[in-house]
């Protein structure tokens, strides 16, 4: 687990630092959506950790999996 990893926890409010070629949604069967639904700077909640190293985070514009990369931890 890297540093960034052992920052975020469940409940955190989190803002998008970078875009992913695409973004998967955090639906039972994640699909994947063009990246120009988020953007830069958007502010969301961590819901929860998935495998493989994503985060589910609730966006206005929905729920969708990041990895610790593309978010950092903003105070509340």
């Amino acid at each position: 687990m890297d540093n960034e990893q052992k920052k975020i926890k469940v409940g955190d409010n989190v803002k998008i630092v970078a875009l992913p070629a695409y973004i998967k949604t955090a639906e039972p069967m994640p699909m994947l959506r063009p990246p120009n639904l988020l953007t830069v700077g958007e502010k969301g909640v961590i819901i929860d950790r998935r495998p493989g190293g994503y985060w589910g985070i609730r966006f206005t514009q929905g729920a969708f999996l990041l990895e610790s990369h593309y978010i950092e931890v903003i105070n509340k």
